[in-house]
Order: C-alpha cells, then structure tokens, then sequence
C-alpha cells in the first residue's frame, strides 16, 4: 500500500466514525452513538502506520504516552464539558475542555521524559 493511500484510508474511516456518532445520536440510536464515540480511531490507525514505520517497540512508547496523557489531558477535558455543558450550553463547554485539554496536554507532552 502506498503511503498516500494510507493517509487517504486514514481519513475515510476517521471521517467514518465521526459521522457514524452524529447519525446513530440524531436517529436514536445512543448505543451505537457511544460505541461509536469510544471507538479508538485514531490509535488504531496511527499505531498500524506507526508500527509499519518505526516497529513494535515504538508501538509500546506512544501507547504508554497516549495512557498517561489520557489521566492528565482527556480526563479533565470531558470533566469540563461535562460539568460545563448544562450551565453554559455545548459550544463554551466544548472550548472550554479544549483550552484545558491543550494546556495539559501541551504540558504533559513537553514534561513527559520514555
């Protein structure tokens, strides 16, 4: 396969499950909405890529980092937007658990000695 095959399948099966959340939500169908929202798209593929690239053990780094950046960066991010959401709405939830996301995120990264 070719590498800019790999990009575009790559951004077919993201764009893929992100509708699949919005449609299966809008036609009552929350299961499958949260299934589909909790299914690791982005690893998945990036760990395929990455583990054809740079091998297995590299494989093992980045999910040790994605792990321990999930404690620090995803879980306060949807600590605010769920806590956020019924007082200020979706839309300054949702940037608000960005801006914490990132500035965790950012830092997490920067400090995180593998």
């Amino acid at each position: 396969m070719t590498l800019m095959f790999e990009y575009l399948f790559a951004f077919v099966v993201g764009g893929a499950v992100t509708t699949s959340i919005v449609y299966f939500e809008a036609s009552g169908l929350p299961l499958l909405s949260r299934l589909a929202a909790l299914f690791p798209v982005f690893t998945w593929l990036s760990y395929l890529f990455i583990g054809r690239l740079d091998g297995s053990q590299a494989v093992s780094r980045h999910a040790w980092f994605v792990l321990i950046g999930t404690i620090v960066a995803w879980l306060p991010y949807m600590a605010v937007i769920a806590l956020l959401a019924p007082r200020v709405g979706p839309t300054k939830a949702v940037l608000a658990g960005i801006v914490v996301f990132l500035v965790l995120a950012t830092l997490f990264a920067y400090f995180y000695k593998n």
